[in-house]
């Protein structure tokens, strides 16, 4: 029998088997690296497969039912029929599969317990590709986010991390996502390490290797896609900026964080709409179909997430005029709202991005003394920084996107918004990080 003595005694074994594991330097960025290079491959197989839903949809389809159309119906009915199946199929999938959880939820879940549940995966994937091909306003970074982020959760788990350890992968995860979803290693990093908080980056120990997962997620996405690397959008060069180019970019931020106001408005109004049939999963994710292919036979321009229609905007804008283009502005707004509220699963960063874009141009047509390039990133910085609150990587990202060297302009319009809604709130779980986040 074992005695009292032998129990305490600090000579024997200790059995710690459960205690937490800490990594080294050295093993933490080898399994960033492994998270980025998991991260690069998964993104591109979900680009893939949304590449083909929505040429399968659009461009496929139509042409084989355009002949078969009775008398009477108009090709334009297509875009609400489709968008009314795709919420139907998107409630569907949330009734049986189980709902994923969203921009909120992921935030909450990194404060504590520091992990994304990989469990959730699936429903996220079908969820958000129904979403995204029925041309609802929510893009694909927040599933690849989840989905990813999932996956440096469960590396983590598996190695039996401490919740430091454990939320630096998840933040590798995330960034791996956003590296090669934005094409901006650096800023995508910035952006997952920004988005947890209201007022700056905090968790910074996870900096180096969110950086590392980012920019081999980043390189393997743009190796197995063909994707080119550089600016997204081809904007008129900006002269050699001035200080009248700076104040304007404190007035477009002014500008900017009003517009974010409005844009809350409108969701919350939207939101408290929905309320009554908010547990009705398949009603409300249809009615939301139904919602977002009216506006868009109105407003075709409010159609998907943005990223390809920013570009558009631009080179379409000066024959809309400037009344069209704020009416534009605004019916995103509602067509995001509607996206978000009905179910549907995605991102709002480049639907916000749009808003901006949109609104931008039609101040820079307003007030030609603008120039149109410096309205537009200005406006898409502020709105998406009143919103998620991520001033320095927004800006990284952005003067990536339009490849343009007005960095001074965008950072002064995002912190300008970034101060003036600071008690704006629209991820209500972004919080400051607490002492036990640090232990």
């Amino acid at each position: 029998m074992t005695s009292t003595t032998q129990l305490h005694d600090s000579s024997l074994p200790i059995n710690d088997s459960t205690k937490p594991r800490e990594l080294n330097y050295a093993q933490t960025m080898f399994c960033a690296t492994l998270i980025g290079i998991m991260g690069g491959l998964v993104a591109t197989i979900y680009y893939y497969g949304i590449e083909a839903c929505l040429h399968l949809v659009w461009h496929t389809l139509p042409e084989w039912i355009e002949p078969l159309l009775p008398t009477g119906v108009a090709p334009a009915d297509y875009v609400w029929v489709v968008t009314t199946i795709g919420g139907f199929c998107v409630g569907l999938t949330l009734h049986f599969m189980g709902l994923p959880g969203e921009v909120s939820m992921v935030v909450d879940k990194i404060h504590d317990p520091g992990r994304i549940e990989i469990k959730q995966t699936p429903a996220m994937i079908v969820a958000s590709l129904f979403s995204i091909t029925a041309g609802g306003s929510a893009g694909p970074e927040a599933p690849l986010v989840q989905i990813i982020g999932s996956f440096g959760s469960w590396l983590g788990q598996k190695l039996k991390l401490t919740l430091v350890d454990l939320r630096v992968l998840t933040f590798c995860g995330m960034s791996a996502a956003l590296g090669a979803f934005f094409g901006a290693p650096l800023g995508g990093a910035l952006f997952a390490l920004e988005l947890p908080h209201r007022r700056g980056l905090e968790y910074y120990e996870a900096l180096i290797p969110a950086v590392l997962s980012a920019i081999l997620s980043f390189f393997v996405f743009r190796l197995n896609t063909g994707l080119t690397i550089g600016g997204m959008y081809r904007f008129p060069a900006v002269p050699a900026l001035t200080l009248t180019d700076l104040g304007q970019g404190a007035v477009l931020g002014v500008v900017g964080a009003a517009t974010a106001l409005l844009f809350v408005l409108i969701f919350r109004v939207v939101g408290y709409l929905t309320q009554l049939i908010e547990h009705q999963t398949i009603s409300l994710a249809t009615l939301g179909g139904l919602s977002i292919g009216l506006i868009a036979t109105v407003f075709p321009q409010t159609l998907f997430f943005g990223e390809q229609e920013i570009q558009t905007v631009f080179d379409t804008g000066a024959g809309l005029g400037v009344a069209m283009l704020l009416a534009i502005g605004v019916a995103k707004m509602l067509a995001i709202s509607c996206t978000l509220h009905s179910g549907f699963r995605g991102g709002f960063i480049f639907p916000l991005f749009y808003i901006g874009a949109a609104i931008g141009l039609a101040i820079s047509l307003g007030f030609p003394q603008i120039h149109p390039t410096i309205a537009m990133v200005c406006m898409m910085a502020a709105v998406n920084v009143a919103i998620t609150k991520t001033p320095i990587s927004t800006t990284v990202i952005l003067s990536v996107l339009s490849d343009s060297a007005i960095v001074p302009v965008i950072i002064i319009a995002s912190l300008v918004s970034f101060l003036l809604t600071t008690e704006l709130s629209l991820i209500k779980t972004q919080r400051a990080r607490t002492f036990k986040d640090s232990q």
